[in-house]
């Protein structure tokens, strides 16, 4: 049996398009029926049922083809483990056309090379993100969540709970909230009414 191209394409979120990447992999020489996706999965999660259909696809002497190496792993750990199982059963891997024998000393090194640049990539995204958060939220531009009810709303709420007519989940339902809502309302008038107490108790 001669040795086979599979194909692997990711992409992170539901909203991204894998199109650009399929039409590279058909580039590369892979044919459709052999290429495998994983939508709206991130690198870094290693339970991806495309990557294993791929993986099962291949055989001893096949090729595993993807267009980035950031495509197939985004950290060093989990660019060693799939290195480590192709080694195990001979199947090499292709970059965007670049080929690395993981069973070969050189060919190994260069794929931890760049598994290591990859995890380093993926390092420098989520450091910022988290300074672009920092940023918004100095700016105002982050708020955090915004309360379900509004002051009235939430007074009205504890009210007809306390007035004995209506219970706990029929009064989360005419709001549209959930019950734990409704109990934090409830929680937050009894210590306003405490604190107000307390104040006018000092005052005399």
């Amino acid at each position: 049996m001669s040795a086979l191209l599979v194909g692997y394409a990711r992409c992170s979120t539901d909203q991204q398009d894998l199109t650009a990447q399929r039409d590279a992999l058909l580039g590369l020489g892979v044919e459709a029926e052999r290429i495998y996706v994983d939508h709206g999965l991130t690198g870094t999660n290693r339970e991806r049922p495309g990557l294993r259909e791929a993986l099962a696809a291949c055989r001893a002497g096949d090729t595993l083809v993807v267009t980035k190496l950031d495509r197939l792993a985004r950290s060093l750990p989990d660019a060693r483990a799939i290195a480590d199982e192709l080694t195990a059963r001979q199947i090499s891997l292709s970059l965007g056309g670049s080929v690395y024998d993981p069973t070969d000393a050189v060919g190994r090194l260069l794929f931890n090379v760049l598994a290591m640049v990859a995890e380093f990539e993926s390092d420098l995204i989520r450091l910022r993100t988290r300074e672009g958060m920092k940023v918004a939220k100095a700016k105002g531009r982050l708020r955090g969540k915004q309360p379900k009810l509004n002051g009235r709303q939430e007074a009205h709420l504890v009210s007809l709970v306390h007035s004995g007519e209506y219970s706990t989940a029929e009064v989360a339902e005419l709001f549209g909230v959930g019950r734990s809502t409704v109990y934090r309302a409830i929680e937050r008038q009894r210590v306003e009414a405490r604190a107000g107490q307390v104040e006018k108790t000092s005052r005399r």
